[in-house]
């Protein structure tokens, strides 16, 4: 039995169509600015994004910090929701990087308001530190791939042009909201003054995300791309693995939701619960005692499935490019079948 892994979107291996269009690549040095399929790649993530311009950087981490770098000064705020990729799994950037402070906000399935910011919103006083962004999610990890409601994000939007703040739109997951809902993604993108989307999570390509944004913007995050050491050569490469990955391998997010839905609905075991609606691709597991999350985990390696732990007592499970239909009765037998640590 292959084993079956569920770990994340980002563990899938290039396909075969995928690595000739690898290998087909025209190449030139992209720190020089002269690979076209590098440029192919940002003009299209441009413009399917509805923004002015791009830039191809090799992680959605990088993304993230150069729309915050791009955008803030020393000792301004950003103001997140509390269980933001960029506060949790980013190492700590915004301080350590650009000498920013952050404004946590709790919000309801990864969603917050723009009521909710305002009222947290500093003082106008030399006592406190300036607000200069706001980021927002969407789908949001954390929250089991929510989809943030799209009133929200353009109340916030217009919210913050009104307060003179920028808004970052963390979209690595955006694919997944578009083809969810099938909002646009120029329409899903457009209350926000810069996007990161990424290619290596659904879309399987090895390597890559994109940040999109006005040109002038767009232009600072280059020079903090080479500050940072992401200026890549021959990156034509990756970019083609991504080109690739936008048009075979979007539609199929599909796939991947109904697989993960599949595997809430299937879920019959007292010790194991979903307590989030399954929106896309991701399905959080919460494991009650006696069980644990460490003996999920291990039960399901029993069974040639991996799964990732997701904080005290959660697991969570991933369908991607590399599971097919055919895999999720096992994966749902195999959970079923868990008894706590003590069986």
């Amino acid at each position: 039995m292959a084993v079956i892994d569920l770990r994340s979107d980002t563990v899938t291996k290039p396909t075969p169509a995928m690595y000739e269009a690898m290998v087909a690549a025209e190449l030139g040095d992209d720190v020089l600015g002269d690979d076209p399929t590098v440029l192919r790649l940002q003009a299209a993530i441009a413009a399917v994004l509805g923004k002015a311009d791009a830039l191809f950087v090799p992680s959605g981490t990088m993304a993230n910090q150069l729309a915050l770098g791009a955008q803030t000064r020393p000792g301004q705020q950003v103001i997140l929701e509390a269980d933001a990729h960029i506060y949790h799994y980013e190492a700590g950037a915004p301080g350590a990087l650009w000498g920013l402070t952050t404004l946590l906000l709790a919000g309801d399935g990864g969603a917050l308001t723009w009521r909710q910011i305002e009222a947290a919103l500093p003082p106008a006083d030399v006592h406190f530190p300036e607000p200069g962004l706001v980021c927002l999610e969407n789908t949001h990890n954390r929250a089991g791939g929510r989809i943030l409601p799209q009133t929200q994000v353009v109340e916030i939007g217009a919210g913050a042009r009104a307060r003179g703040l920028r808004l970052h739109l963390d979209g690595a997951r955006l694919w997944n909201a578009h083809v969810a809902t099938g909002t646009p993604l120029a329409e899903l993108c457009a209350p926000a003054d810069t996007v990161s989307v990424c290619f290596s999570k659904g879309l399987g390509a090895p390597v890559g995300s994109c940040l999109a944004g006005d040109r002038e913007t767009i232009d600072r995050a280059r020079r903090l791309r080479k500050r940072l050491g992401g200026g890549m050569r021959q990156s034509g490469l990756l970019a083609a693995a991504c080109l690739h990955g936008v048009a075979h391998h979007l539609r199929r997010l599909a796939d991947d939701h109904a697989h993960a839905r599949r595997l809430a609905g299937e879920l019959a075991n007292p010790l194991l619960a979903v307590n989030h609606p399954v929106e896309t691709n991701i399905v959080v597991v919460d494991v009650a005692p006696p069980g644990s999350a460490a003996g999920l985990l291990a039960h399901l390696a029993a069974h040639r499935i991996l799964a990732l732990s997701f904080g005290r007592g959660r697991v969570r499970l991933i369908p991607n490019l590399g599971v097919g239909a055919t895999d999720i009765p096992a994966v749902s037998a195999a959970l079923n079948s868990y008894r706590g640590d003590a069986a």
